[in-house]
């Protein structure tokens, strides 16, 4: 276990601690490193610690007992941590992942390989005689002072190593407000073709990182800025100009009102493209099929304009072309455009307040939205009408669901069957060209 005078100078997770103090005592070398350091000596909350050693991963996996090994490049799962041996690269000759590593027995090899000086700083100690203390080859904490994102060393030879580097860089200078340092920008732009080596779902949940950060747009911007945009959300770059700049405002002011809403963001940066449009490019992110029908069909649901002169019978029709549970995601996604567009329509937002008002009153009486809500089901209809099995019960039943949705008030079991009935026959004129059969009553 680390003493008090072997503590960072910035808050950690005793496991963290406690896994550096094991590897200290069996007499290796141990750092924290990466992400969880930058953002603790910034006083930004770490959800996630990694640890760097001289020790093979097969001597990790013998220190901790139940570790398991995570990769060939030499990670290992230590209660719930990862830990990974120092390591220097070689050749990326897919732009992502190096073609060999080697081991290393000393941390600033291990630094000299990392993305952005501003991961590159570790704290630590070579092993059990020395001293631990904050090692920064590359001046980080320089750059965390200057709010700056600068690559390690050559930034074209690390953008060319991997490609998803490119798209950190943005997400991180997004989520610190830092800005790109010149030499780092310029790589950024000569490489950022290189991001299509990196796979959709790596690319998908970098930019859903990107979007549920403080001011997302940010990371929008630098994505268009660099040219990384035209490679990862063509559809998106492909907007004119204003189209762009409404759907980024959306999102910014999804993010002040409804922080770390995932869906709601999508939706806001998407919802200027066609449903379909948006539909496949969540699907080609690997988003599962299920979410990318849903961003779209709440994208469709907003673009619908609110005049204020819906009869009740308009607002149940609306509120059924969604499914219930997402109504307030979808008044929440008009509310946050009609606010982008305050400026330029200042009722804006009230109607759509008054919108929101309206549903919740439908909600409130339980309007029958759709066919579960219904008095009778196509059970009924088989057995009073003695109809089989098919399409036509389905048919018969939308037709009661439009019928109630314009009026409550006939969504009885007597007054459906009647109706029910009724639209049979027509059903069967139009199929027939004439009168339909005589069929048994209704029980």
């Amino acid at each position: 276990m680390a003493t008090d005078a072997e503590r960072p100078p910035f808050p950690t997770h005793p496991d963290a601690l406690a896994l550096l103090g094991t590897l200290w005592a069996a007499g290796h070398g141990g750092y924290l490193v990466g992400g969880g350091v930058r953002d603790a000596l910034l006083g930004l909350p770490v959800s996630d610690w990694d640890i760097a050693t001289d020790a093979r991963p097969e001597r990790i996996l013998g220190i901790f007992p139940g570790s398991s090994y995570q990769n060939r490049f030499g990670t290992v799962l230590a209660r719930g941590l990862e830990i990974t041996t120092f390591r220097r690269d070689h050749r990326y000759a897919d732009h992502r992942r190096p073609d060999t590593v080697t081991f290393s027995q000393d941390i600033f090899e291990d630094l000299a390989r990392r993305d952005l000086t501003i991961n590159a700083i570790a704290w630590g100690r070579r092993g059990p005689e020395a001293g631990a203390h904050l090692v920064d080859p590359a001046d980080g904490q320089g750059d965390l002072e200057a709010r700056l994102v600068r690559a390690v060393g050559d930034p074209a030879r690390r953008f060319d190593e991997d490609a998803l580097r490119l798209l950190r860089a943005v997400r991180i200078a997004a989520k610190l407000d830092f800005t790109i340092e010149p030499m780092t920008r310029s790589a950024m732009v000569a490489h950022a073709a290189d991001v299509e080596w990196v796979s959709e779902e790596r690319i998908g949940s970098e930019i859903r990182s990107m979007l549920t950060a403080p001011g997302p747009s940010r990371a929008i911007r630098l994505m268009a800025e660099t040219g990384i945009l035209a490679t990862t959300l063509p559809e998106l770059e492909a907007l004119p100009g204003p189209r762009l700049q409404r759907s980024l405002a959306t999102l910014d002011i999804a993010a002040t009102m409804h922080p770390g809403a995932e869906r709601l963001a999508l939706a806001t940066l998407l919802g200027e493209l066609e449903p379909d449009t948006a539909r496949g490019l969540l699907l080609r992110l690997r988003l599962s099929v299920r979410e990318a029908e849903t961003v779209a069909a709440l994208i469709a649901a907003a673009a619908a304009p609110y005049p204020g002169t819906w009869a009740e019978a308009d607002i149940r029709r609306y509120m059924g072309t969604v499914p219930s549970e997402l109504l307030p995601e979808l008044l929440q996604l008009r509310a946050l455009r009609a606010e982008a567009v305050r400026a330029e329509d200042d009722e804006a937002p009230a109607r759509e307040a008054e919108l929101a008002e309206r549903v919740r009153q439908q909600q409130a009486a339980s309007a029958p939205l759709t066919l579960a809500a219904l008095a009778i089901d196509g059970r009924d209809l088989r057995e009073t009408l003695g109809l089989p099995e098919g399409p036509i019960i389905g048919s018969i039943l939308e037709r009661l669901l439009s019928d109630v949705i314009e009026d409550p008030s006939l969504n009885t079991r007597t007054t459906l069957l009647m109706r029910a009935s009724l639209v049979l026959d027509g059903l069967m004129q139009q199929h027939a060209g004439a009168a339909g059969p005589v069929r048994p009553p209704i029980r």
